[in-house]
């Protein structure tokens, strides 16, 4: 039976949308749209695949996309046959803005970077209510200064974001706030409301948008949608949609003003993008009718795309109210709908689901930011359509890609065929999905909607997913890169939260993904082991410029990295597997022998990790009592590269404790354990403990005996090394007085502490892994050290923080970093949030002290937001973190003996 929190939150209306019958249907539409679909890899059909330069963003508002839409607050359904945006016009810009606008990677100082201000406030997982705010300026927005002044700046200063062109001065903007309620799954409404925060008058042109995405154009099995005016008795006038594969809709629009009604079709503008003659109107005809005055740029009746024009004069501070409305054509209703009554309705419903959420978050601060960061969640949703083999091929009637492109990106991913709605990064900086960071985001997802959580995790073992080879999809930019395999932890965690939600465990989606992972685990072992002795070198791993080399590449020195981090998340997915394999076990028997597999395996990697006091091959360090990357070279020279980083901390990740009580009723389980404790004895020993009983009568499973994961915190919990007070950073500040420096054979590299962006332009240089604070890795920490804690228990105590005099148990020193971590966005002591000290203006305004932004990553000394500044995907974290009490669900041990194994007796009588 679920606990009484869970049986509320079923209770609420949200909760039953979540659970019915109807949760798919409510599910199909949703913030679906990305917020950049130029400049992606999957638009680019250049010869030398030049993504930034073959769609740039001046293309943007003239040619139709082929796998996808973008739009400012988009919404549409899955899979955007049909399409919902905002787009704007102060009178001065040179371009009505439809779109988000950004530098590419080659124009920013420090990487692509979105800048805008935008805020996504509030959303339910079903999308019945979501809400955020866009802040746009009266005067012309200052494209050029930005493209121009970020050029100007080096790598070494800060990036020069649109707060700092003065073009928001003494609130010369327009706040728009832009809400979307469901009646029903398909019965939809708009709102955007707008303000003017000057104390003058301004004006501005709003226009909410509605059409088809282009898929005519690319095949002829998909018909022709459109879109046509007609005047109604009750409605006056409005527009009927028809698609072939949708059914037909009806869509009418009010203001507090008269609305004009524009049509075009979504069609590329041939004439401005290639020169040659076409038949309009295209796609751009909304911005030439406005910006130019060209009326031939559009038509007063049918389309494939159309906008509700409304001109508003808004004195100072005022409002203007604006409503978009679509619904079957089936369920015309005679009576007038009252749309203001379904926003109420459906904001108190969202209310009554966070309230029930958070019943147990005393602080209203806290509660703001959680709800904030599953918002930024919700929003960040993205349909992703990419077939690589007609990607590859081309398609019919469109002129051949290049040859080049069948050797080039992702050529030996042709069976990628993805077309889903999933959960991304930033869906600006990165609007495509990113397999490591899909995993946390899942966990942060199953507190709120564990069935999306659990369809997430399955996306990526799917066929048209997973490599024929068992490696999963890394990203579009390059598939085949190595990330680290937490999907199995993950897996764990999500039905963990599901269990707790429901009262049930869902065994066949732990089978279906334990199954898959299998293959998954094969291919780490088959293709990153080069020696065959459980040390990995992994590659890229998602920590980007943390080492000297990018660890994807071919090394300048030749040879291989024989990888810490790389080796220690295998000895975590082992461990991981090796819980799902006994969880299965208990419906299944048949799972003890491979769960028994994985424990044997995890043993095999923590002897190859540690020998290196013997055998001169592991990667301990004991005269510096860490964990390093180990370079072997062509000559075979070993190099220790003694870079004092989260890689030499990864380690600490790979625990699991067994109970005494668990999985003993399991056939055969016992005594294969028992069995390989008197037959490795050499084995066993290298684990924590083995053979002493600890808390409660468990057993460790760990990489680290008692003395290394002492040393392993004493240097991660030095406020001169890595902790701050914010987090763990990834990078010891003992590099900023003495960077590390690489010399061999007249090449010189050097690695110093870097708090917060990066001065190196390794990975396109809009992410730092040299010294800031990054959450997963920090969640993660947190995470191990509660599992350490349910061994150890509350009598063993360190120093914390290291050279403070004071001892603390390791469930305290967790909650203390959750705390830390939690007070990136938490208000502190002079009302200032961290995250936002690059937004004096936001902070000032007591209007938008409240907005939060969850960004990338963390200034690794006083916590300001660093890189991609929507990427409320990992940072959504938080949620997590301010909720304790469920992400510890793993780490408080079995509330009853339901499950018992007697590991201790077993390997005590195998001794005697």
């Amino acid at each position: 039976m679920p606990p009484l929190r869970a049986i509320h939150l079923l209770q609420t209306k949200e909760g039953a949308r979540l659970h019915g019958p109807e949760r798919d249907a409510w599910r199909r539409w949703g913030p679906y749209l990305s917020e950049r679909q130029w400049g992606t890899v999957r638009e680019d059909y250049s010869e030398c695949g030049t993504a930034w330069d073959y769609f740039p963003h001046d293309h943007a508002r003239s040619r139709m996309y082929r796998w996808g839409e973008d739009g400012i607050a988009g919404f549409g359904n899955d899979p955007l046959d049909w399409c919902i945006s905002l787009a704007l016009w102060n009178g001065h810009d040179p371009i009505i803005k439809e779109r988000l606008f950004g530098l590419t990677n080659e124009q920013g100082n420090h990487g692509e970077d979105v800048k805008e201000l935008y805020f996504y406030v509030d959303g339910t997982p079903t999308h019945s209510y979501m809400k955020m705010l866009y802040k746009y300026p009266h005067d012309a927005y200052p494209y050029q200064d930005l493209i121009d002044e970020n050029k100007r700046r080096g790598a070494d200063q800060p990036e020069y974001e649109v707060l700092d062109t003065g073009v928001f001065d003494n609130d010369r903007y327009f706040d728009v706030w832009v809400e979307y309620a469901k009646h029903t799954p398909d019965d939809i409404a708009m709102r955007v409301t707008i303000e003017n925060r000057a104390n003058e008058a301004a004006t501005l042109h709003v226009l909410p948008q509605f059409w088809a995405r282009n898929r005519w154009a690319w095949s002829s099995k998909w018909g022709k949608p459109s879109l046509t005016l007609e005047t109604h008795a009750s409605d006056g006038e409005r527009v009927i949609a028809h698609n072939p594969s949708h059914g037909t809709m009806i869509v009418s629009a009010t203001a507090q003003v008269p609305i004009e009604w524009l049509f075009c079709e979504n069609e590329t503008n041939v004439r401005r993008i290639f020169g040659i003659e076409g038949d309009g109107p295209f796609k751009d005809g909304f911005n030439d009718y406005l910006v130019d005055g060209d009326e031939t740029a559009i038509r007063r009746d049918r389309g494939t795309r159309a906008a509700a024009h409304a001109c508003l004069q808004l004195g100072p501070h005022e409002r203007s109210v604006m409503y978009l409305h679509w619904r079957p054509a089936s369920a015309e209703q005679e009576a007038p709908v009252d749309l203001p009554q379904r926003f109420a309705r459906s904001e108190a419903e969202a209310d009554e689901f966070y309230a029930t959420l958070q019943h147990d978050i005393d602080d209203a601060d806290a509660r703001l930011v959680q709800r904030q960061a599953l918002a930024g969640m919700l929003w960040t949703k993205q349909y992703y359509q990419f077939d690589v083999t007609r990607w590859h091929d081309g398609d019919p009637g469109q002129p051949t890609p290049p040859r080049e492109r069948k050797q080039g990106r992702n050529a030996d991913w042709r069976h990628m065929c993805n077309g889903d709605v999933v959960s991304m990064p930033d869906k600006w900086e990165y609007p495509w999905y990113a397999s490591w960071d899909l995993a946390f985001h899942a966990v942060a997802f199953a507190m709120i909607d564990p069935d999306f959580a659990k369809k997430q995790l399955l996306l990526l073992v799917k066929e048209r997913y997973m490599h024929p080879n068992g490696q999963l999809p890394a990203y579009e930019w390059a598939f085949g890169d190595a990330n680290p395999p937490v999907h199995a932890w993950a897996t764990w965690r999500v039905y963990e939260l599901d269990r707790e939600m429901t009262g049930i465990g869902d065994h066949a989606f732990l089978e279906v993904m334990f199954h898959k992972l299998l293959l998954n685990f094969a291919w780490w072992v088959n293709r990153k082991d080069a020696d065959d002795r459980n040390i990995f070198q992994g590659g890229f791993l998602g920590l980007d410029n943390i080492g000297i080399f990018d660890r994807s590449q071919p090394l300048p020195t030749g040879g291989r990295i024989d990888q810490a981090d790389g080796t220690a998340w295998m000895a975590s997915y082992a461990l991981d597997l090796m819980q799902i394999g006994l969880e299965l076990a208990m419906k299944n028997d048949a799972y003890v022998e491979i769960a028994v597999k994985f424990f044997e395996h995890f043993l095999y990697i923590a002897e190859a990790v540690s020998c290196g006091e013997v055998c001169n091959t592991g990667l301990w360090d004991g005269s510096d009592e860490f964990f390093y990357d180990v370079l072997h070279l062509p000559d075979g020279a070993r190099v220790p590269m003694r870079i004092r980083s989260i890689v030499g901390l990864i380690p600490l990740f790979a625990v699991h404790v067994l109970e005494e009580g668990v999985y003993g009723d399991l056939p055969g389980l016992r005594e294969r354990l028992a069995w390989f404790l008197d037959h490795r004895p050499n084995l066993a020993k290298l684990v924590s403990r083995w053979t002493e009983p600890g808390k409660g009568n468990t057993t460790l499973l760990s990489l680290l005996r008692g003395h290394r994961m002492k040393a392993l915190l004493q240097r991660a919990l030095d406020p001169d090394e890595f902790l701050s007070d914010h987090g763990i950073r990834a990078l010891s500040r003992v590099h900023c007085e003495a960077p590390y420096v690489f010399d061999h054979d007249g090449m010189r590299v050097c690695v110093r502490y870097l708090p917060a962006e990066s001065d190196s332009r390794v990975f396109g240089g809009n992410s730092n892994w040299r010294g800031p604070i990054w959450i997963p890795v920090n969640y993660l920490l947190i995470e191990s050290l509660y599992e350490f804690h349910r061994y150890y228990g509350d009598a063993f105590r360190i120093e914390y923080p290291t050279h403070s005099g004071r001892t603390a148990s390791l469930s305290d020193i967790a909650d203390d970093l959750s705390r830390r971590v939690s007070t990136l966005f938490l208000k502190g002591a002079d009302g200032k949030r961290p995250v936002m000290a690059a937004y004096p203006m936001l902070q000032a305004d007591p209007r938008s002290q409240d907005l939060v932004l969850f960004h990338e990553y963390f200034h690794g000394d006083n916590g300001r937001g660093v890189g991609a500044s929507h990427q409320t995907g990992w940072s959504g974290l938080v949620a997590l973190l301010l909720q304790p009490r469920l992400m510890k669900l793993s780490h408080a041990g079995p509330e009853a003996p339901v499950m018992a194994v007697r590991l201790h007796e077993g390997a005590t009588a195998m001794a005697r």
